[in-house]
């Protein structure tokens, strides 16, 4: 028994392993750069036994994503309770210093908490983009036969949709579909992380800050004054 649980952590060390020598040199060179030979020398084992643990590129690149799945959950988590948590305190002292304007200091704060907790997860996954460009190709760029929206979706790509879904999926209003509304504030997201890291728009100045911020307020209904 002792000896068959020496095996299993094993292989899982030498899984993980893989794992991560090939995030570190799709990071420096490139998915191109990524080959079981390349791999194999990296991680001083013979190509046979990292076959033992993938049957290709494209299960390594599967082994990726489903990691940067489960960092962009915690990473994103971690935004929506901070800032919500700011965001609350800050709002409680306001309310205490107007309380004969109580109810509508309340209806006023959880919007305020709302919008703060959906800028912060925006920001958090731009940031989450922009420091791990190969990791994000892996997640939404290469070929891949994880299944996205099901079912049987994996557990990271639930999780990572569900800490967007916190945040977007209230502003779907009394008569829209949450879950829609995630997806296409996801991909309004999705679509500037992607262009502004492609060097397709404006750099520098906080521009792209700029662009989340105004996203994240069209969305939520706030009209220019």
């Amino acid at each position: 028994m002792a000896i068959q649980q020496r095996r299993e952590r094993e292989r899982a060390q030498r899984h993980q392993l893989i794992v991560q020598a090939a995030r570190e040199l799709a990071e420096t060179e490139g998915w191109g750069a990524v080959t079981t030979r390349r791999l194999a020398e990296r991680i001083e084992y013979s190509q046979p036994v990292l076959y033992s643990h993938f049957a290709g590129k494209g299960a390594i690149v599967n082994a990726v994503a489903l990691e940067g799945f489960a960092e962009l959950a915690a990473a994103t988590r971690l935004a929506r309770t901070k800032a919500t948590q700011v965001a609350q305190a800050t709002e409680a002292t306001e309310a205490t210093q107007a309380t004969q304007a109580t109810h509508v200091s309340q209806t006023a704060a959880g919007e305020g908490t709302q919008h703060a907790a959906l800028l912060a997860v925006a920001r958090a996954y731009a940031a989450f983009a922009r420091a791990n460009p190969a990791l994000y190709d892996a997640m939404f760029t290469l070929a891949t036969d994880l299944s996205f929206g099901s079912m049987d979706s994996p557990q990271p790509l639930k999780d990572a949709f569900v800490e967007l879904l916190a945040v977007f999926g209230p502003l779907a209003g009394p008569d829209g579909d949450p879950e829609t509304f995630t997806e296409v504030g996801w991909s309004a997201l999705h679509g500037l992380v992607t262009l502004d890291r492609d060097g397709r728009l404006r750099d520098g100045d906080g521009y792209q800050d700029q662009r989340i911020a105004l996203l994240i307020a069209r969305l939520a209904g706030e009209v220019p004054k």
